[in-house]
């Protein structure tokens, strides 16, 4: 009988247990709910003083709507991590310099995103190595393997995307160089200003050149808001390490403070740039006809050997074997 009421009490103490829990998750859920209602409705009030109509905001439980938020308290927790005692660690000056090379729009974003990507990657290649079986065994061998396995490659592959994207975008930037250099000839020989020039080809040639024309963007847009010339166009002379680009800042910057006709050394530079392309290329081919001999060497001489030879190597072969039967 003693025994079946601890039963019965251990029954109901559960149920106790479990009904308050699942009221917790209840009230939680409703003030959440009540939260994100209240969040609409400024939203549609702000939308409506600002533009007359409320604006077009997807169904709750959309997928968009869920992405949103789960970009958004990503974004929430990299800037709790950045900003928090570990922040200097997490994000170093060689770090923002390359976030800042790398091209992104929003570059307060892109460090939020960055130091969760770090943290994020350690923890889960950690969890990952520590349940295959080859790093298992290894990690019986050396203790703690695992742990800097994981935090090391977590830690630097988000450096190593980083520098490999603002390697593309110098690639890509000493591509559109020439291009740049004839767009600015051909617009300051009409008659256009330096602001019109600039505009004119961050504003209509941005599919054309990508690159030039985002930080073309970022420049015109500093100018407007009180920067010197010298100022907006130092991130594109620096950033880049292009002595070529450097110069045509320079050049940017003079003409702007001092006035002059940039046609005909524009043109003498389009030039140069020209033929300094022309042989970079011609190298690019001489790398790779040597390249392409040796793979020739590797799959083709044994084939035209086999070709060639295999009839020689078949007769005698057989005759010696006729002879060693004889």
């Amino acid at each position: 009988m003693m025994a079946m009421d601890a039963g019965t009490l251990l029954m109901w103490g559960a149920a106790a247990c479990a009904l308050a829990g699942c009221l917790l998750l209840g009230l939680w859920a409703g003030a959440s709910w009540r939260q994100r209602q209240q969040e609409r409705r400024l939203a549609r009030a702000v939308g409506e003083r600002l533009h007359g109509a409320p604006p077009a905001a997807a169904p709750a439980g959309h997928p968009r709507q869920t992405v949103e938020q789960i970009k958004s308290r990503a974004g929430n927790l990299g800037a709790r991590w950045l900003q928090g005692r570990f922040g200097g660690s997490l994000l170093g000056e060689d770090d923002r310099q390359l976030i800042n090379n790398a091209g992104f729009e929003d570059v307060e974003t892109a460090r939020r995103y960055f130091v969760l990507g770090r943290v994020g990657l350690s923890v889960a290649l950690i969890a990952l190595f520590s349940l295959v079986p080859l790093t298992r065994r290894l990690n019986d061998m050396l203790p703690f393997l695992t742990v800097f396995l994981g935090f090391a490659l977590g830690w630097m592959l988000p450096k190593w995307w980083l520098m490999r994207r603002a390697a593309q975008r110098r690639v890509q930037m000493s591509a559109e160089l020439p291009l740049f250099v004839d767009l600015l000839r051909l617009l300051q020989g009409v008659g256009l200003s330096m602001d019109q020039t600039l505009y004119t080809i961050e504003r209509d040639f941005k599919d054309v050149l990508p690159v030039m024309g985002s930080e073309l963007t970022i420049a015109v847009e500093q100018y407007a808001r009180g920067r010197t010339r010298e100022q907006s166009l130092e991130r594109i002379a620096h950033h880049f390490g292009n002595e070529d680009l450097s110069v045509i800042c320079r050049l940017i910057v003079q003409v702007d403070q001092h006035g002059g006709a940039m046609q005909e050394p524009l043109h003498r530079f389009g030039v140069r740039l020209r033929e300094q392309r022309r042989l970079e290329l011609k190298e690019k081919v001489g790398k790779l006809t040597v390249k392409m001999t040796g793979v020739m060497v590797l799959t083709l001489l044994p084939a035209l050997l086999i070709i060639t030879a295999g009839s020689g190597f078949l007769a005698l072969f057989r005759g010696l074997s006729r002879v060693a039967g004889g």
